[in-house]
């Protein structure tokens, strides 16, 4: 399994080279002065010109480039215009909120969809299977920006049952110091149970945003999954010998289909990575996504950098863990690692 694991990782490290080179001639390309942005309408051409030396941006594109990697080198992110922060800090501090409302979205969305999928296969051609066939083409057919401003308007405008999507917590609320950086978890951790109650209803609508996004391709593989397992010759052994549908589906069937599943759920997070930027929009949520945004807006080279590297090495992070947990399903992984 170490030799595995190396091996990936070994492999994931070229990669991130090419995101880290990709990532700064992409910037260096986007349309607009960074320059000119920040010493504002009003400035000379002079001001302009001592604020480009400053930031390094006179310079030739493989200076730039070789200051750039040999700030990477000592964990030096850069320095964010628009906030003024070091961006590392920056990351640090928003990196919480956005991992907390992914995570959150993704655990509802197994909540439902592995047994829907699950059901829809046991169940091939009932109506539990038609809404299951439903849910996916719903979920895939539905822009995520655009089902986050439909559960707003149904469920704060119309109803009222949701709070005002206005970021992690109302304004009457004061949140901990924090501790983990999630709230929901340090709100449990000092006991505060009415400010826990609150951040769950400002979680509640953008997480159900982003669960809606991941329920279509989690039951669709689950559902397919599941058919090809469940039509196999041990499964057919298994209810010849009089076990119980239950022990034969769960205990047989479903423990031989998780691994396709697990492999989508890698996938899914990825891809709500990337959602979680227009959904963090959507909501005013203080996450890395908005601030990713608002740092291109401004021709702010840094911090999209600073989120672009990361979401690398999450989605290498998160990729090891399916290494893991594959050999942790099927010990025949382990034993070819």
């Amino acid at each position: 399994m170490l030799t595995q694991l190396t091996k990936r990782l070994a492999t994931a490290i070229p990669s991130l080279i090419g995101v880290i080179i990709v990532t700064f001639l992409l910037t260096r390309v986007l349309p607009g002065d960074t320059a000119a942005y920040f010493a504002g309408p009003a400035a000379s051409a002079e001001a302009i010109e001592e604020i480009r030396v400053k930031l390094g941006l006179d310079k030739p594109l493989y200076e730039q480039f070789v200051d750039y990697i040999g700030a990477l080198f000592s964990g030096d992110l850069g320095v964010s215009l628009t906030t003024g922060q070091p961006v590392i800090e920056d990351i640090i501090t928003r990196l919480p909120a956005s991992a907390e409302l992914t995570l959150f979205g993704l655990v509802v969305a197994m909540l439902i969809a592995v047994p829907l999928g699950i059901v829809a296969a046991v169940k091939q051609g009932s109506w539990i299977d038609h809404a299951c066939r439903i849910v996916a083409t719903a979920g895939v057919s539905l822009p995520v920006f655009f089902t986050g401003l439909l559960l707003v308007y149904v469920f704060y405008f119309i109803l009222g049952w949701a709070p005002a999507p206005l970021g992690r917590l109302d304004v009457f609320f004061s949140a901990p110091e924090p501790i983990t950086g999630f709230l929901l978890i340090d709100t449990l951790l000092v006991g505060d149970l009415e400010t826990f109650w609150a951040a769950l209803a400002q979680l509640a609508v953008p997480a159900a945003t982003l669960a809606i996004f991941a329920l279509a391709p989690i039951t669709r593989m689950t559902r397919a999954s599941m058919l090809s397992v469940l039509s196999s010759e041990f499964v057919r052994t298994a209810r010849a010998s009089g076990l119980s549908p239950y022990k034969v589906v769960v205990t047989y069937a479903f423990r031989n289909a998780m691994l396709p599943v697990i492999t989508t759920l890698g996938m899914v997070f990825s891809f709500l990575l990337g959602a979680n930027v227009l959904v963090e929009k959507v909501f005013a949520w203080p996450g890395i996504g908005s601030y990713a945004v608002e740092a291109l807006i401004a021709s702010d080279f840094a911090p999209v950098q600073g989120f672009v590297l990361a979401m690398a090495i999450l989605y290498v992070l998160l990729n090891l863990l399916i290494d893991l947990l594959y050999g942790v399903i099927d010990p025949r992984v382990r034993m070819e690692g």
